[in-house]
């Protein structure tokens, strides 16, 4: 399943960031300061990577291994972070860290007591190298649990330049101009969009975006909480505007039942694939990976991007995932542990996957030069410059039962209205019920 890759992958509104020479340089990691400090000591490392970003983890690994001479061990967990990572406590064989790629998640281990504080040379780090939000969103109560390794740009809208250029369409910057585009791509022949509604955490990423740049980042936070209910009339507002889209069969490839037998890959291949049948996909940034490495497309080239453009006169949205890495207090080797966090808060183990690609960070102090292609550098330029406006993906800090349960709660609620989008208050009464009953557990 996709769904936890969303937050693993990957950041876009471009504001030019002078990062002077603060960049990759290769301080001493603090706590061993460098040298072979940790010699004969190893580390496990659990997390969800698997395919290519587990190797390119790996490089992290090796060069964090070159440093300190501390061995590591990767355990790739699959999609179920949490019941992995609790079985192996109660069996006494827990991993010394973690890489979390849920805010709920985080949360949740952090409530089970599982959790060591990370120490004040990373947490100075992330006071110095990142936007607070990232301390934030890696915070329970005013302790830091987590750092925010790497990325995700979840407000990119990835498009084939063949297919605008012949319909002598530009990318938009309003949502209105997007579906008008839309029309006009729709007229040359190939269908506006792709949309991916087999997988219902793609049309929780859709409602994000809508509704954070129509309702403001302060009632994102209320919604994301729960404070707000979803009764309240800023999310029929904003599943209107979204159902403007679902209910034009012009603007979706196959229509709304094409959209409901799509899954994730497949709508990236419905643009980048062999026989393209539409125009537009919109997902995170990781569609570049997809269309990279499935479909042989040149980024920047073949497939490009422009920012989630803004909704209803609010700012353009950035959305994001992460993959937080937290020490457990059941690991065997928590100094090794907590200089390892030290360095992966540094730009220099940045740097590393960063070359590799399929990588964005939110660490301000690294170089761009670092990232290997031009759209990486764009999409990382832009979530390093909405500093403290990024938010983190909702259905994400939902309770798994509301906004991460495959057929249920958000997911399938969502799948209904693209089915029949016909009734945006009677959703949104389904959704507040559904989530009534997730946060109460």
């Amino acid at each position: 399943m996709m769904r936890r890759r969303t937050t693993l992958l990957a950041s876009c509104t471009a504001l030019a960031l002078a990062l002077g020479a603060t960049a990759c340089g290769g301080g001493p990691v603090a706590a061993g300061g460098g040298g072979k400090s940790l010699s004969g000591q190893t580390i496990t490392v659990a997390g969800v990577w698997s395919g290519s970003e587990q190797k390119n983890f790996q490089k992290v690994l090796d060069a964090f291994t070159a440093k300190t001479g501390a061995k590591t061990q990767f355990v790739s967990t699959g999609d179920n972070v949490s019941t992995v990572v609790g079985s192996k406590i109660e069996g006494g064989n827990a991993p010394d860290v973690v890489m979390v790629p849920q805010v709920g998640v985080l949360q949740q281990f952090a409530k089970e007591g599982w959790l060591k504080p990370l120490s004040k040379t990373t947490e100075q780090s992330v006071d110095t190298n990142y936007a607070s939000v990232w301390k934030k969103y890696g915070s329970v109560g005013d302790t830091l649990y987590g750092l925010y390794f790497k990325a995700a740009h979840k407000s990119t809208v990835w498009y084939s330049p063949d297919a605008l250029a012949q319909a002598g369409v530009k990318p938009p910057t309003t949502y209105d101009a997007m579906l008008k585009a839309g029309h006009t791509v729709s007229d040359s022949g190939l269908a506006a969009f792709s949309v991916a509604g087999q997988d219902g955490w793609t049309l929780t990423d859709w409602f994000e975006n809508i509704y954070l740049s129509q309702a403001g980042p302060e009632k994102y936070d209320a919604l994301a909480a729960h404070r707000l209910k979803w009764t309240d009339p800023t999310v029929v507002d904003a599943l209107t505007t979204l159902g403007k889209l679902f209910k034009d069969k012009q603007l979706i490839a196959g229509g709304q039942k094409g959209a409901l037998n799509t899954d994730f890959p497949g709508s990236v291949e419905k643009v980048f694939g062999p026989k393209p049948e539409a125009g537009m996909v919109y997902e995170g940034d990781f569609v570049a990976g997809v269309a990279k490495d499935q479909f042989g497309k040149k980024i920047g080239q073949d497939a490009n991007f422009f920012p989630f453009p803004a909704v209803d006169g609010g700012k353009a949205p950035v959305v994001s995932g992460g993959d937080a890495a937290v020490v457990l207090k059941d690991g065997k080797n928590q100094k090794a542990a907590m200089t390892f966090l030290e360095y992966l808060a540094t730009p220099e183990a940045a740097a590393v996957w960063a070359g590799a690609g399929g990588f964005l960070s939110p660490n301000k102090k690294l170089d761009l030069a670092s990232y290997s292609d031009d759209i990486a550098r764009e999409t990382a330029k832009s979530l390093v410059a909405a500093g403290d406006s990024v938010r983190f993906d909702m259905s994400d800090q939902a309770p798994a039962a509301f906004g991460g349960t495959k057929g249920a709660g958000e997911w399938k609620i969502l799948q209904d209205f693209l089915r029949d989008p016909s009734d945006a208050k009677a959703t949104a009464a389904e959704l507040e019920k559904a989530a009534a009953k997730a946060y109460q557990g």
